[in-house]
């Protein structure tokens, strides 16, 4: 009886965060919308997007209807989409490896998708415009799948003898960054300054170039792992305890290992084709919450999802509006905030083995 209760207490507890989370999310979304080199109240950003369901309430201009619809509204979704991909991606790695060091980039996605993107940046004339609708789409999925080839030759480098490694698979990861990086740079060797200065400001990060025909994208790609990784929790509290306990407790360690690298390379694969390489969201975000309320999945995935667009929206919010009316790259906002907490987590796990 008291099991039942505490364990009832524990789920509305849960809950609660939950919701405060989507109730603050909601609200910087309603701030975002309004705020920007073009300032629109909140009460009409209200106004327009009820118009879209049929319903008048409030007087607003055309001008500023196109703003939020056609520039604020994509973006803001993608920002929510790859903020949110990012943060339960990584919870899912750290999961994993148990290792809270780990983020989405370390097992080779982000820099799989660098190296085709600057490939295509190179290699496509994409200022004809007979190349233009092949832009439009074609970086996204070139970019995706320069993460997937990587990601899985990672993990065939990591598995021995029908098992893997999260060890191993680590060392591969470090090793497929470092020659991607490489190959990166040989590319770069030979673009023009065109390509350079397109792939710079891609590889910042950047929300500006999300546009309404990018979205569906993201929501299959993103969305729909994100959804398949909640379902893991249960498997990934039990891999928290040790991979020969979780097997012992009926979980099947290799398998479950090899759903989770896959959904976390299309989550991160499609996010970084989509923005650029944005970093420290899937590290800094599913440590955050499991600091504040504990390292249970039904709570830090969830969590790290509603955390990680709450921070890119923050982000873009304030890159949008500190240097008005230019804008500034996302990928610096997100490492200023989370280079620091890198540190000082590195800082602090050293200071407890330290004392340990």
């Amino acid at each position: 009886m008291l099991i039942s209760t505490l364990h009832t207490d524990k789920s509305k507890s849960q809950n609660l965060i939950l919701l405060v989370f989507a109730i603050s999310l909601t609200l910087l979304i309603f701030l975002s919308l309004s705020l920007g080199a073009y300032t629109i109240s909140i009460s009409q950003s209200f106004s327009i997007l009820m118009e879209q369901l049929g319903i008048h309430i409030g007087l607003h201009s055309i001008q500023q209807e196109n703003v939020l619809l056609q520039i604020r509204l994509p973006r803001i979704i993608m920002a929510t989409m790859v903020g949110g991909g990012l943060g339960i991606a990584g919870a899912s790695l750290q999961g994993m490896f148990r290792n809270p060091l780990v983020e989405p980039g370390l097992i080779g996605v982000s820099s799989g998708s660098a190296l085709f993107a600057v490939i295509f940046m190179v290699l496509i004339p994409v200022t004809s415009t007979l190349f233009e609708p092949l832009q439009l789409i074609g970086l996204p999925f070139f970019a995706f799948f320069g993460g997937l080839i990587h990601v899985i030759g990672v993990y065939k480098l990591s598995k021995s003898q029908g098992k893997t490694e999260s060890g191993t698979l680590i060392l591969a990861g470090v090793a497929i960054n470092a020659l991607a990086g490489a190959l990166i740079g040989l590319v770069l060797f030979f673009a023009d300054d065109t390509a350079l200065r397109s792939f710079t400001f891609w590889s910042l990060g950047d929300l500006g170039g999300s546009v309404w025909n990018k979205i569906p994208i993201s929501l299959v790609l993103i969305g729909v792992p994100s959804l398949l990784l909640l379902f893991q929790h249960q498997a990934l509290n039990a891999l928290a305890l040790g991979e020969q306990e979780a097997f012992h407790m009926g979980v099947n360690v290799q398998r479950v290992k090899l759903k989770l690298l896959i959904y976390c390379a299309l989550i991160v694969g499609t996010g970084v084709s989509m923005v650029g390489m944005v970093g420290f969201v899937g590290l800094v975000v599913p440590h955050l919450i499991r600091i504040l309320f504990g390292a249970d999945h039904r709570l830090v995935l969830p969590g790290s999802f509603l955390l990680g667009a709450i921070l890119m929206n923050f982000a873009d919010l304030v890159a949008r509006i500190i240097v008005i009316p230019a804008e500034m790259p996302i990928g610096v906002i997100t490492a200023l905030v989370g280079a620091p907490f890198f540190i000082w987590l590195i800082f602090n796990l050293n200071h407890s083995k330290t004392y340990a």
